[in-house]
């Protein structure tokens, strides 16, 4: 079964310009990569499970805001993107606000260095910034640019 995650593609209107939250991934291979290497806060989900569930979830467990009382948008559906490495990931657009700089992530462990047989935690996610949404593009991977593209087309239709 190929894998799948759900996320949030949390945004708001700051100033008349409309931003966007992501995350950079913590750990050793992404600590010097900056453009290409953010992402919405996602993970994965088992069958069976419900992916708008499980995304408010991941959200939760990658940046510690809950989705409830931090954001009381509409969760607006996207289409899932499937990402270079065979991932499918759905996600949610939905309005709402968070202080970037104070998230704090769940870890995960690794041996670190490789073949050193020492084991190291590292945060899931080592930063979060606010993205107006051409910075969003250079920034997020690859993969998932159709979800940025998603919500900019449908912030478009609803000013038209």
């Amino acid at each position: 079964m190929p894998k799948q995650s759900a996320g949030l593609l949390l945004y708001r209107n700051a100033g008349g310009r409309v931003e966007v939250f992501l995350v950079h991934p913590g750990g050793p291979f992404w600590v010097k990569t900056d453009d290409g290497a953010w992402s919405i806060p996602k993970g994965e989900f088992a069958d069976g499970e419900e992916p708008l569930e499980a995304a408010k979830r991941e959200f939760k467990e990658e940046t510690s805001f809950s989705a409830e009382g931090k954001i009381d948008g509409k969760f607006e559906p996207l289409n899932p993107v499937k990402q270079p490495g065979g991932k499918t990931v759905y996600a949610w657009a939905v309005e709402g606000d968070v202080d970037a700089g104070a998230i704090r992530s769940n870890t995960f462990s690794m041996e670190w260095p490789r073949g050193s047989g020492k084991t190291q935690s590292f945060p899931e996610v080592d930063r979060a910034g606010w993205f107006d949404l051409d910075t969003a593009k250079m920034k997020i991977l690859k993969g998932q640019m159709g979800l940025l593209e998603q919500l900019e087309r449908s912030l478009l239709n609803r000013k038209g």
